[in-house]
């Protein structure tokens, strides 16, 4: 057996162990458009799996992780979803930041700020995007100024579609911090407490009447001089690779959560009949290829901006086609006030697919422009 086998076989046998009693009430809980669902329960199972050497698997070791191959991390991931494991709620600070600060933070920010993440004591947002800077990030107006002894941050502005930021304790926040500055220039990368004076946080209620993304708005936001992530004014280039890790080994675990999904909505319309339909034979058929593609493409390592716009439209898609398979039905809750069923959620919160994490045009423009070498596109 291959250490990855081996490895596979280890976290299998632990999750098989520990998904039980209190925490097997959690399985299939939470993700997007869901992250509501049994959130004390699910931060509980991650505490527990810190306990037992499970979170942060692909940080090195000195960090606080296993040191896990890519190979590994794969199969952690697989094996992690195949268990229908509840969804994370420690993913921001665990796949985003942690490998941020790993890369480009001081050793005084690693120690500060590494361990409470593997322990899962402190959670984390992302503070990028703006009412007028979403998909133009580099737009971006939240401004940071030295105070005046030069020992703290002074933040003002307001974040938008932050998720979680009602849960967390901690914010990345791109803010301008060269007055007079444009574009992607003059920019830093600040980490900010968000349970201080000078921070609110306003919950949007989304189309399936529940609230996971978030309005920040810093007034006069405070935090020490030192936690400036990289140089004062080279905020962008430590974004991206944020964003780069974004769109890593994680989303492959996403690739089965898909498949679970697939299988429940050909099941459905076997039952409800819907498979008579050849339109609807077809479409299912289709969306089973298009899975498979997606599935090999993810293994062979494509591009996380083409990989964004094949999982989003897919996903997108198949919430279209639940409602066709649901018929007339799906156009009414199951009950008062607003409650919907899984597949009204999927259709409803699918819509975002295409547009968070980077929309379709922005991966678009990457794809043109970094995979395939095309003149950028004239701006005025």
């Amino acid at each position: 057996m291959s250490s990855v086998e081996e490895f596979r076989a280890e976290i299998r046998a632990w999750l098989a162990d520990h998904l039980v009693g209190e925490f097997a009430e959690l399985r299939g809980r939470g993700g997007p458009g869901r992250e509501h669902e049994a959130f004390e329960g699910r931060l509980a199972w991650e505490r527990h799996m810190a306990a037992h050497g499970w979170t942060c698997v692909g940080w090195p070791v000195e960090h606080g992780g296993r040191g896990a191959s890519l190979e590994e991390q794969i199969a952690f991931h697989e094996e992690y979803a195949l268990a229908d494991a509840p969804a994370r709620v420690n993913h921001i600070g665990e796949q985003l930041l942690g490998p941020t600060l790993i890369a480009f933070g001081t050793e005084e920010q690693k120690k500060r700020f590494l361990p409470p993440i593997v322990a899962v004591e402190e959670l984390w947002c992302q503070g990028y995007s703006e009412p007028d800077a979403g998909s133009d990030l580099a737009n971006v107006r939240t401004r940071g100024a030295l105070s005046p002894d030069g020992s703290q941050w002074v933040v003002d502005g307001q974040k938008i579609w932050t998720s979680l930021a009602h849960e967390a304790q901690w914010c990345f926040v791109v803010a301008r911090t060269e007055p007079g500055s444009r574009r992607h220039a003059g920019l830093s990368y600040l980490l900010v407490p968000l349970d201080r004076p000078g921070v609110e946080v306003r919950p949007i209620v989304q189309l399936t009447g529940t609230s996971e993304f978030n309005e920040v708005f810093f007034d006069g936001a405070r935090t020490d001089a030192s936690h400036v992530v990289g140089e004062p004014g080279d905020g962008w280039r430590i974004a991206m690779a944020t964003l780069g890790f974004e769109r890593g080994v994680s989303t492959l675990g996403q690739q089965v959560g898909f498949r679970r999904e697939w299988d429940a909505l050909a099941e459905l319309a076997r039952k409800n009949g819907a498979i008579a339909d050849p339109l609807i034979r077809d479409r299912l058929v289709r969306a089973w290829i298009d899975l498979e593609a997606m599935a090999a493409s993810a293994r062979r390592g494509v591009d996380p901006s083409v990989g964004k716009l094949h999982w989003a439209a897919w996903h997108r898609g198949l919430g279209e086609l639940a409602m066709d398979v649901c018929g007339a039905a799906s156009t009414v809750a199951a009950g008062e006030p607003y409650e919907l069923d899984d597949w009204q959620l999927l259709f409803l919160f699918s819509r975002a697919d295409t547009i968070y994490a980077g929309s379709d045009e922005i991966q678009k423009n990457i794809v043109a422009e970094r995979v395939l070498g095309l003149p950028k596109e004239a701006r005025v």
